[in-house]
């Protein structure tokens, strides 16, 4: 299991997907990969289960592969066009890893299970660490290609993804937060927060896709440099700059392992995406107000044994 370390994984294969056991699963990831894309398995040696979602790792005939599967049907359509985001990404030279095209040119194909359908995408691996926070030269590394992601992302749209709609204010959102949403974990932040929102400007830079979930568990490096930046399903249509200081915040993330980003990441990360993108002037007042709506949301439940309110 990537993040539920109460639940018992071969009982999740089991109700969630309708596999009785890992041999089982790996025969159903074996005849996909040969009917639909014409690769041969070789051996299959770890499955990973979040939610409806399961990642597998394959050894194959077209190399080292991650198989990535999700049974959340009424999510198929996104998939699907994040599948093909990927492959425009990956041709614009991003360090992406491009879904291989099946036999047909899909590159998200949904079948058939033991317990319904799947949605299924066969990826290369990419080879490298999780991002380690405490190497200055890759958080750098990593807030440039953050800012290299969003200018490809500028301007791109596809029917099954997030499009421009009618969008509360972030001004506005933060407010309605306040009066509704707050748990008053952090009080004294919470008024400071209040208080930098009330004269912040419109920001007028425009709505686009961004990444939505970019921490250190979705970032892969190899000497200080980016290779690998995963999980786009979770995009959303948003300012690049709450992209940015959400990022800020979760930056040091891991699955099971959720603790506050180092206000000196935070930094490292900034001046990384400013060095191919600054900030413009609404949007570096907006930054600090941002970063701390984001610290405040993140604090996990009262007791905070990990200190995310001491680190605001």
């Amino acid at each position: 299991m990537l993040w539920e370390e109460a639940v018992e994984p071969e009982a999740a294969l089991r109700t969630r997907f309708g596999f009785d056991g890992f041999a089982s699963a790996v025969h159903w990831i074996s005849s996909a990969l040969k009917d639909v894309w014409a690769i041969e398995v070789v051996d299959c040696g770890r499955l990973v289960i979040s939610d409806h979602n399961a990642i597998v790792w394959v050894d194959s005939s077209h190399g080292p592969l991650v198989v990535k599967w999700s049974s959340a049907w009424d999510r198929f359509a996104s998939l699907a066009a994040s599948a093909r985001l990927l492959r425009r990404l990956d041709r614009r030279g991003l360090p992406v890893a491009a879904p291989i095209a099946a036999e047909d040119g899909q590159v998200r194909v949904v079948r058939d299970s033991p317990l319904g359908t799947l949605s299924v995408a066969a990826l290369p691996e990419v080879a490298g660490a999780w991002l380690d926070v405490e190497d200055d030269a890759a958080v750098r590394a990593a807030g440039a290609s953050l800012a290299e992601l969003h200018g490809a992302l500028r301007g791109y749209a596809d029917d099954g993804l997030p499009s421009v709609t009618e969008v509360e204010a972030l001004n506005g959102q933060i407010e309605r937060w306040l009066a509704t949403g707050d748990r008053r974990w952090a009080p004294s932040a919470s008024a400071r927060l209040k208080g930098l929102v009330t004269d912040l400007p419109p920001l007028d830079d425009g709505m686009q896709l961004v990444h939505n979930d970019f921490r250190a568990a979705n970032i892969l490096t190899r000497e200080s440099k980016v290779v690998g930046v995963l999980d786009f399903d979770e995009m959303a249509l948003d300012h690049r700059v709450n992209d940015l200081a959400r990022a800020s915040v979760y930056l040091s993330t891991r699955f099971t392992d959720w603790r506050p980003t180092p206000d000196s990441v935070r930094r490292e990360l900034r001046a990384g995406y400013e060095s191919v993108r600054p900030l413009e002037p609404a949007e570096d007042r907006w930054f600090d107000a941002l970063l701390l709506w984001h610290a405040i949301r993140a604090i996990p439940e009262e007791s905070d044994p990990a200190g995310w309110a001491e680190a605001l």
